[in-house]
């Protein structure tokens, strides 16, 4: 990221450059990764279409951006920060390093259990770090995922299944929410019944009851077991198909929208880097889920790329009380807080009380995502979550 960036008339000369010159903007934030084959155009553009491609014929796989690009530089810093929805429970750390082997055991599971590249993968799990190795696994070996919220009924998901002609499934036992276990597993189940997939791998969450049906349904802790942390990633062209991202429905039947890889890889690291002047060191948190846009771009995609240290919380902001957040905060020493203006009201709600006693003394940037935030909710929040000294960032990310 430009020091430029840092100042307002860096901002603008930066902006101008990109709306003049498109092209050469894009191609020198591009040089900064790695590419086995540099494009032949930066942008193909047929209005009739609209049919728009960037880098041309390049090839490249985004894991390769994650991981290779920097674990000799930044192996041991951690790249995901899990809080679990019970505060009871332990946090865990994943470093770089530590990521890159999981990524690569689940890459060759999902290999062994005969999944390729273009075949469509369905991720249906909770807030869980082997929610993000899974989206990473089927990147590093080509296929494409389709990330379900795990909030979803079976008839959502079965129509995602079948609309997309998913191959396998990728879930849990259960969930936590607040302090309830939720079936996960038993949804699937119903889902099945009115579509099919060959395989489905569980990861073990609450320890609940579930069914197993032979030859299709496998524990994931049983198929990583004994996998090798190597994997050599799959050669992708920049236009091939990332993942499918369905529109929630509410307006109708969902769409499957698509993110092709290049471009995609570009923009997030790029506009991560820069609406959040995320800093090496800091600790950055949204509290997305990783079923929505948000959660694909600015937890996993964008952070990882940009080497940051990114917290998955698997809570409820209001559980077991509505200091969560902010003990939150103070536990992990957050710097940048992302999260949504629904989020923020409910907060509101419970008036300034639930905030005394915490330290929010780390936080330097503030952003807001889902819808735009009204007024009152932005002066809450700027004063008594930012302290009046943290700019708050209003972003508005759509699938």
């Amino acid at each position: 990221m430009s020091d430029r960036l840092h100042t307002l008339s860096g901002y603008l000369y930066e902006y101008q450059k990109s709306i003049a010159q498109p092209e050469e903007f894009w191609a020198r934030i591009a040089d900064s990764f790695h590419w086995r084959k540099r494009w032949d155009s930066v942008l193909k553009w047929n209005f009739d279409g609209p049919d728009v491609k960037w880098f041309v014929n390049a090839k490249l796989n985004i894991t390769e951006n994650i991981f290779e690009r920097h674990l000799y530089t930044i192996g041991d810093r951690p790249a995901i920060i899990w809080e679990p929805s019970e505060p009871t429970e332990p946090t865990r750390t994943i470093t770089y390093r530590e990521l890159y082997e999981e990524v690569c055991r689940f890459s060759n599971v999902l290999q062994d259990k005969g999944i390729k590249k273009g075949d469509r993968v369905i991720i249906y799990m909770p807030m869980v770090p082997e929610a993000a190795i899974a989206m990473l696994a089927c990147a590093r070996i080509g296929a494409i995922h389709s990330v379900v919220f795990a909030g979803f009924s079976s008839n959502a998901l079965a129509d995602r299944v079948i609309d997309c002609e998913a191959k396998a499934i990728l879930t849990s036992d259960g969930n936590y929410r607040g302090n309830k276990k939720i079936g996960v597993k038993s949804v699937v189940d119903e889902a099945l019944e009115k579509s099919s997939v060959e395989t489905v791998i569980v990861y073990q969450r609450t320890g609940q009851e579930v069914t197993m049906k032979d030859g299709r349904d496998f524990w994931w802790h049983e198929v990583m077991a004994g996998q090798s942390e190597k994997h050599v990633a799959e050669e992708m062209d920049s236009e091939d198909m990332l993942f499918i991202l369905y529109t929630s429905g509410s307006t109708g039947k969902p769409k499957g929208v698509v993110h092709t890889t290049g471009g995609y890889m570009v923009y997030t690291q790029y506009s991560f880097s820069n609406v959040f002047q995320y800093s090496p060191g800091d600790v950055y948190w949204c509290t997305a889920d990783i079923g929505w846009i948000t959660g694909h771009s600015y937890i996993v995609y964008g952070p990882l790329l940009a080497g940051a240290t990114t917290l998955m919380f698997e809570g409820v902001p209001t559980y077991p009380n509505p200091s969560r957040f902010w003990e939150v905060i103070e536990k992990h020493k957050v710097n940048v807080f992302y999260t949504a203006p629904t989020a923020i009201r409910a907060l509101q709600a419970f008036g300034t009380d639930p905030i005394q006693g915490y330290d929010l003394s780390s936080l330097k940037v503030l952003g807001s995502v889902g819808e735009p935030i009204n007024e009152e909710a932005w002066h809450w929040y700027h004063t008594h979550i930012g302290k009046g000294r943290c700019p708050i960032v209003d972003t508005w990310w759509q699938t």
